[in-house]
């Protein structure tokens, strides 16, 4: 019974507390030691009955997981914290990222799809997802005058903005990856209710209560959330993102060098993060992380948006001129969404998110612990980025990108119950080989090509498209 901290149990930093670092951890062990994950997910399901309260005491149905907890499953996180630059105390309001969930429902659904393990839903998994739906479909407002669902008060992953300039409350309205998100897993948790076998099916819909009406709120929340796009297509971090000011990021960085943690410089200077176009980390651009390009088209259709091909990396370049990087884990996001489109840039993301702990790019952070997510996030990008590794529709697809850095993979995975399955990488082709086996045959695919299934003891390989074997 144990969680994910954010610096594991090797420093004190954050005291041992879980945040939502096992979104970066738990994929890639998915698809090494499945009973790990399993049990990193029953962790959460044991806590269930707290985040049941904390979205209670909040005026919601369902579970609201918190952003920093221990032992119990109780929000733990501070209400001050200290800026070392100027040496004032200051309210911490980071205990609106209430996007945890989110984190956890992904993880159970990415686990399903690496081991087909339905026990495992019937028994936690399933239950978890619902609560978590539950939760976002209660907090999700309808605005008659829009048509629309709204999420309010809220903070996205970018620490950077907990409020509208001069506002006297924190929170942020209509933050995008929160909203993209929960409609993705509010439309999950539908798919998960269907796979349950029809009596346990029945049996947890009657023990949570779960009526047809609330189940019909879920699928009509999730088609009609609210996202906010720029005026050229960009989305919007979160509704009036786009009215705040530009950074002088060019005169910041002549004057102070290291501006990772922008948000200490601004307010030693009596300003704040709350009035730029300034991000700590990857926002919007975990979407691209945790979504292809193809789900996420679809994900905004059933949102009712148009979301043209091109905007993707119109997105990315506006977000990647706009961020200080403040934490480990946005060399790896920026690492993986960078990987299609410019092969160099996301190889010096990667090296950056390697060198994190070794040199201690944080200055002085290191020694408090390791930063747990953003190494994991390395491994996964050599595991499922660079090789265009996924779970889609009970077929692993592989749709290898190698950055010119790396010549070339070779990984055994476990996956619905084969060991050691091989997959091999370059430039040029792809190998599977699949050890003898008395499961049944796997289904691949690799650059979008014909479904093939392959047995036991067979090898395949693909070159440029191209099946040879």
């Amino acid at each position: 019974d144990v969680g994910v901290p954010a610096r594991g149990l090797h420093g004190e930093a954050y005291r041992g507390r879980v945040f939502w670092d096992e979104l970066f951890v738990l994929p890639f062990l998915s698809l090494r030691f499945p009973e790990v994950v399993r049990a990193l997910l029953r962790y959460r399901w044991r806590r269930l009955p707290a985040a049941r309260r904390a979205a209670r005491e909040a005026g919601h149905t369902g579970a609201m997981y918190p952003w920093q907890s221990g032992g119990d499953g109780r929000e733990e996180t501070q209400v001050l914290h200290l800026n070392p630059r100027s040496g004032r105390w200051l309210p911490d309001n980071s205990r609106l990222q209430r996007h945890v969930g989110l984190a956890i429902a992904y993880n159970i659904w990415q686990y399903h799809q690496a081991t087909g393990d339905l026990e495992f839903l019937c028994e936690q998994g399933a239950e978890t997802v619902l609560e978590i739906a539950r939760f976002w479909a209660s907090a999700a407002t309808y605005d008659r005058s829009r048509g629309r669902y709204d999420i309010r008060g809220v903070m996205g992953p970018d620490e950077y903005h907990d409020a509208y300039p001069d506002a006297d409350r924190p929170g942020l309205d209509n933050n995008a990856y929160t909203n993209v998100m929960a409609a993705w897993t509010l439309r999950r948790a539908l798919d998960v209710l269907d796979l349950l076998p029809p009596g346990r099916r029945a049996v947890l819909r009657e023990r949570l209560a779960l009526t047809d009406e609330e189940l019909a709120r879920f699928d009509d929340v999730s088609r009609r959330l609210r996202v906010v796009f720029h005026r050229d297509g960009v989305i919007s971090q979160f509704e009036g993102y786009e009215e705040l000011a530009e950074l002088d990021w060019e005169g910041y960085r002549n004057r102070y060098g290291d501006i990772r943690r922008l948000d200490r410089i601004l307010e030693a200077e009596g300003d704040t993060p709350n009035r730029y176009k300034a991000s700590k980390q990857a926002d919007v651009l975990m979407l691209f992380y945790l979504l292809t390009a193809d789900e996420l088209r679809a994900l905004f259709a059933r949102l009712g948006y148009r979301f043209a091909p091109e905007a993707i990396p119109r997105t990315v370049r506006y977000y990647l001129a706009r961020t200080s990087h403040g934490s480990t884990l946005s060399a790896v996001v920026h690492a993986w969404v960078l990987a299609r489109s410019d092969r160099p840039a996301s190889w010096r993301f990667f090296l950056e998110a390697l060198d994190g702990d070794l040199h201690d790019v944080q200055g002085g952070t290191t020694s408090e612990g390791i930063h747990l997510g953003a190494m994991a996030g390395t491994l996964d990008l050599a595991q499922r980025c660079y090789t265009g590794l996924e779970v889609r529709e009970d077929v692993l697809r592989v749709a290898p990108a190698l950055p010119p850095g790396l010549p070339g993979l070779a990984m055994e995975l476990e996956y619905r119950g084969h060991w050691g399955l091989r997959l091999c990488a370059d430039h040029e082709e792809v190998r599977l080989d699949l050890p003898i086996s008395t499961r049944p045959p796997i289904r691949v695919a690799v650059d979008d090509g014909p479904v093939t299934d392959l047995a036991g003891g067979r090898s395949l390989r693909f070159g440029l498209g191209r099946e040879d074997g």
